[in-house]
């Protein structure tokens, strides 16, 4: 899966302040293109966004999703200014200017770090290599290039390289009609309902906001062989997106393409590095190999795969400890393999979730407390907990997950001969709510 590249500039044969023609489809095919293409990334041209010569939401929102970008300054186009705009508004760096070196650039962003070239391309190679290392340069250090985030102190971007998904729903803002449709068809439970409504959308148009609340419409649904056939009908520079990767992993084991949701998930992290969310989805596909393994009677694979789910749901606890879902996990796991640093881990995810409560409550916290009190053998907290967990669920794979953990924490203790018959009583109580 290769980053993204956005490209802002006119199209076709344009004239300069002078009335001398460039001719910008060229300049594309031969210059910009394969030097997006050298440095390992994927080019969109703007103009492949626009639908009758209009420039509508969905482009902006694909601009803003891509990771990279190149905006050629030449001719003042615009269209061209105006989205330059918005990417500095919205992304600190990754974004590249050029422009055709007899153009006049504006005061304003002459001070901008731009590439200059000429309109017949002369010394080729020269110019694609540098173009080629400057966004080699961007990927590796990462350096502001915005005005905006050089110049003014204390503006902060946007959280866009990684939504979280489940209050995409609650910040997003995007056509409400289709936004209730789908709130009614998740409490139906209707799947033929979807699959109507995805089959009726023009992704050409339609919200971004509307693709992302359908996919996880699926997801409700607990219908991921439509969330994985699904990914590909969605805008490339969307489904490329940390999100959608990450659940399309999710999805993956869900159907139990375990390999291939490992090999999406690890993408991620080797692009973006470690993250509780998904390493947190990586550990879960680790940890169903391991269960796997034990219903095969293999225990050597068993041990490896009970090893790696630790380890990589440890990693994402410790890239953001804010997040106690990949702690709990690693936790748990902790307890079957005898693993002393449990001790250690338990009261720091104990402290993160509540320290998380104090500003938002959601199902995954109380179902964290719900673990903490059963590893910690508190039947009494356990059993007070219970009820914040059943009045918190919004999707069925929600208890579901909590159940498995549940029972995993059943079989360790079996095998060491503790009672476990209180535990049990927790899980059927779960059960009845799916």
């Amino acid at each position: 899966m290769k980053p993204l590249c956005f490209i802002l500039m006119p199209f076709g044969k344009k004239k300069d302040q002078t009335a001398l023609e460039i001719d910008f489809d060229k300049i594309y095919e031969d210059f910009i293109k394969p030097s997006i293409e050298d440095a390992g990334l994927e080019p969109i041209r703007a103009d492949e966004e626009q639908i009758g010569g209009i420039i509508h939401k969905p482009m902006y929102e694909r601009l803003m999703l891509c990771e990279y970008a190149v905006a050629d300054l030449s001719i003042l186009n615009a269209n061209v200014f105006y989205e330059l705009g918005i990417r500095h508004a919205i992304r600190p760096h990754s974004t590249i200017t050029l422009f055709e070196n007899k153009s006049s650039l504006p005061f304003d962003i002459s001070f901008l770090r731009s590439i200059p070239y000429d309109r017949n391309l002369s010394k080729l190679e020269e110019l694609k290599s540098k173009l080629t290392n400057a966004l080699l340069k961007v990927k590796k250090e990462k350096d502001v290039d915005s005005p905006l985030f050089q110049l003014v102190d204390g503006v902060k971007p946007s959280n866009i390289e990684h939504i979280k998904t489940d209050i995409f729903r609650e910040q997003v803002e995007y056509n409400q009609t289709l936004k209730k449709k789908l709130e009614n068809i998740r409490t139906s439970k209707s799947l033929d309902e979807l699959i109507t409504f995805e089959n009726e959308l023009d992704f050409e148009v339609v919200e971004l906001g509307v693709i992302i609340d359908l996919f996880l419409s699926y997801r409700a649904l607990e219908s991921f062989e439509n969330m994985v056939s699904f990914v590909d009908k969605i805008p490339k520079p969307l489904r490329q997106s940390i999100m959608i990767q990450e659940q399309l992993g999710f999805a993956l084991n869900r159907v139990g393409r375990k390999d291939d949701a490992i090999k999406v998930l690890e993408s991620i992290i080797n692009e973006y590095g470690k993250s509780s969310e998904t390493n947190g989805i990586l550990g879960r596909v680790y940890k169903d190999k391991y269960t796997d393994a034990l219903k095969e009677g293999n225990t050597i694979m068993a041990e490896g795969y009970l090893k790696k789910a630790i380890d990589t749901y440890l990693d994402g606890f410790e890239a953001d400890f804010r997040d106690a879902y990949p702690g709990i996990n690693a936790v748990t796991l902790m307890e079957i393999a005898d693993d002393e640093r449990k001790n250690e881990i338990l009261p720091v995810v104990e402290f993160a979730v509540k320290q998380k409560m104090k500003t938002n409550k959601d199902y995954w916290d109380w179902a964290t407390l719900l673990e903490l009190a059963i590893l910690e053998t508190n039947k009494e907290k356990a059993n007070q907990l219970l009820f914040n967990v059943l009045d918190n669920i919004r999707e069925s794979f929600e208890p579901k997950t909590t159940v498995n953990n549940l029972n995993i924490i059943i079989e360790s203790r079996k095998v060491k001969g503790v009672d476990t018959s209180w535990i049990l009583d927790i899980v059927k109580n779960i059960q009845k709510e799916y």
